[in-house]
């Protein structure tokens, strides 16, 4: 099937090591006003509403951040980042927040890249990293399957040595940005079932190769963000292999230790401006004098800053060298439950409005809350359950017994 967004063609070189500015030496104060100049400058205007023109726009946000050095505040310098301090790395986000920055077309980014940047080949890096960082090639995620998902481990998708070749069966579910993406960074099984983790390789898969058939899936929004991508004998060539053969767990632990953790410190800095457009929804409604109101906004506005103060502390670990770990899973249920509550305070300070559609013309201000209220009802399902997080947190962080074999 055809699907928008795929770029053909080599992507354009990468600037030499070091072209990146590198803005690491200045203080936060000089930082912040180089990077407010930037933005007066060079941000675009709103985003158009249709979807296709929507992608446009943010990839060519994104090739602009890329271009001037402006993207990927925590990647190498010499793979296209800024290798800023954890403080430098703050006020990125909480400027990019702040100034109403597109967000990126996908979370490769803060996601995949980094799994790239630690665990692939030099060539791999030359080849792939500055197309993610400037969206020339979109990529998705191939993790969750069928009867998969919170259990990871238990995965079924088949990847089978051939030559210079894996051959990949099987198929991936749930997966977000898969009907615009180019790239994949898939998990596939290459050991037995029996061995769960320990049998697991991670691979680099081209979405327009032989083989691969992808069918978008409506989300309670209405959107087709999400689909299911199957895989008919898709040759991967083993130099595609990210990490070492039956090692990919150790790969994959990586890539969701910064979906917990790194990029979630971002997404924290943005919805302490949300919270901030939450007061002026109530303040419009006429209902920030009463009581109750005030008292879950005054919830909401601690949580946004709790989800920053434990988002720098996760950022601080990686930039120290150590893997975001289980104490990622603290941001991930934190994050999780707190944009929920905002969403439903959110549709009740709408009222009988919130029932209308998102797109309904009398819901142009106040129909972003309710596509958010749709979107959040799977924050607590997503990128491994809330069930999966408090386990995740008593065997791993208070080191309570395990309640199943260690995988």
């Amino acid at each position: 099937m055809a699907r928008p967004g795929l770029t053909e063609g080599p992507a354009p070189a990468r600037a030499a090591a070091g072209g990146t500015p590198d803005r690491s030496g200045l203080t936060e104060g000089e930082f912040r006003a180089e990077l407010r100049g930037f933005l007066r400058d060079r941000l675009p205007g709103p985003a158009p509403r249709d979807r296709a023109e929507r992608l446009a726009h943010l990839r060519a946000w994104q090739a602009t951040l890329t271009d001037e050095g402006w993207v990927a505040p925590g990647w190498p310098r010499r793979w296209g980042g800024m290798a800023l301090p954890a403080a430098l790395q703050a006020v990125y986000h909480r400027e990019m927040a702040l100034g109403r920055a597109p967000v990126p077309p996908t979370n490769a980014v803060g996601i995949v890249g980094p799994t790239i940047v630690r665990d692939g080949t030099d060539a791999q890096r030359e080849r792939y990293l500055r197309p993610m960082l400037r969206a020339d090639e979109l990529w998705c995620q191939g993790f969750s399957e069928p009867d998969a998902g919170s259990d990871l481990a238990a995965l079924r998708t088949r990847a089978v040595l051939d030559g210079d070749h894996y051959r990949v069966t099987g198929r991936k579910i749930w997966t977000t940005n898969a009907p615009v993406a180019r790239r994949m960074l898939l998990l596939a099984r290459t050991g037995t079932l029996a061995a769960r983790s320990r049998g697991i390789t991670c691979l680099i898969l081209d979405m327009a190769a032989s083989g691969v058939t992808v069918r978008p899936l409506r989300d309670m929004t209405g959107a087709r963000y999400f689909a299911e991508v199957s895989f008919d004998e898709v040759a991967v060539p083993v130099t595609d292999r990210v990490g070492e053969h039956d090692q990919g767990w150790s790969s994959a632990r990586v890539t969701l230790g910064h979906e917990r953790s790194t990029s979630l410190a971002a997404a924290a800095l943005r919805y302490q401006r949300v919270v901030g457009d939450l007061v002026e929804l109530a303040r419009r409604r006429r209902r920030l004098d009463e009581p109750a109101v005030r008292q879950q906004v005054a919830r909401l506005v601690s949580g946004a800053r709790l989800l920053e103060l434990n988002g720098a502390r996760g950022l601080g670990q990686v930039l120290s060298g150590q893997p975001p770990g289980p104490v990622s899973s603290v941001s991930r249920l934190q994050h999780a439950e707190f944009e929920q509550r905002l969403h439903e305070l959110a549709l009740e300070l709408l009222g009988p409005d919130g029932q209308l559609d998102a797109a309904d013309p009398r819901m142009r201000t106040d129909g972003r809350w309710v596509r958010g209220f749709l979107r959040t009802r799977a924050s607590t399902i997503g990128a491994g359950t809330s069930e999966i997080q408090r386990n995740t947190i008593a065997e791993k962080v208070l080191g309570l017994p395990a309640d199943r074999e260690e995988q």
